[in-house]
C-alpha cells in the first residue's frame, strides 16, 4: 500500500481566492490568499477550482440598485450564479436595517421599496441562491474567507480520498 502524497489537512494559507477586478472594495480575506482576475460572474471564486464556488458581494446601496434601476442586469447575473454548485449573495447589511427602511435614509436610491428589497432577495433565495446577510463588510470579509475555506477544504478531501484510491 502506497502513502499519499498529499498532505493530510489543507492550510488557509495555501488556498488562493480569484478577486475580480471590477470588485471596487475588495474584502479582507486572511489567511487566504487573494489574487487579482477577471471572473465572468461573480466577485470571489476558488482559483484551484473555479467552476465550483461563486460568491457576489454587495453593499446595501449596491443591493438597492439590484432591484431598482439595475434588476435586467442583476437577474442575468443571479442566472449565471445558478450555475456552480456553491452560489452565495453576501449582503453587507442585516435584515433588521432593510426592515426599518425609512424613505429618507441615504443609502436607497430611487423609489425602492423595503417590500421591494425584501421580497427580490426571498425571491432569489427561491431560485436557489443562498442569500447570507453579513451585517457589515468586516464580517463579509471573514465570512466569505470562512466559506471559501470550507468549499477548499471539501474539494481537497475528494481529492485526497482519489489520489489514495489511485496510489493503493
Amino acid at each position: 500500500m502506497s502513502k499519499n502524497p498529499l498532505p493530510a489537512t489543507l492550510a488557509p494559507e495555501s488556498v488562493v481566492v480569484t478577486v475580480d477586478t471590477r470588485e471596487q472594495t475588495p474584502l479582507d480575506l486572511a489567511p487566504l490568499s487573494a489574487e487579482r482576475g477577471t471572473l465572468d460572474t461573480g466577485d470571489y471564486a476558488l482559483a484551484s477550482c473555479p467552476d465550483v464556488c461563486r460568491i457576489e458581494r454587495k453593499s446595501l446601496v449596491d443591493l438597492v440598485g439590484c432591484v431598482g434601476v439595475d434588476r435586467d442586469r442583476f437577474g442575468r447575473e443571479v442566472s449565471r450564479l445558478l450555475a456552480y454548485p456553491v452560489r452565495v449573495l453576501i449582503i453587507e447589511s442585516a435584515w433588521e436595517t432593510i426592515e426599518s427602511h425609512e424613505p429618507a435614509m441615504p443609502q436607497w436610491r430611487g423609489k425602492v421599496t423595503k417590500e421591494a428589497v425584501i421580497g427580490s432577495l426571498l425571491g432569489w433565495q427561491a431560485a436557489g441562491l443562498s442569500i447570507h446577510m453579513a451585517g457589515d463588510h468586516a464580517r463579509a470579509g471573514r465570512h466569505v474567507a470562512r466559506l471559501l475555506y470550507t468549499v477548499a477544504k471539501r474539494r481537497y478531501r475528494e481529492l485526497r480520498s482519489l489520489v489514495e484510491v489511485v496510489t493503493q
